[in-house]
């Protein structure tokens, strides 16, 4: 694990940790969802660039989807 890896690890999980309070806050499904996955996934995933991909999608996602 780089010192990268861990940066955006904790990036992506503050930032679902915001998205999950909101989400249950506001009971929208969506942000709820990706706030759990923002902070879970990071543990899963090992590479810099997929994990940099993968946050970014996450983060995108409440954006555009409307529920």
């Amino acid at each position: 694990m780089s010192v990268s890896t861990l940066f955006w690890g904790i990036l992506f999980g503050a930032i679902g940790l915001g998205f999950f309070i909101y989400g249950k806050k506001q009971q929208a499904i969506v942000p709820l969802v990706c706030g759990l996955a923002l902070m879970v996934f990071p543990y899963f995933v090992s590479g810099t660039w997929l994990l940099i991909a993968i946050g970014a999608a996450l983060t995108a996602i409440p954006y555009f989807v409307r529920v």
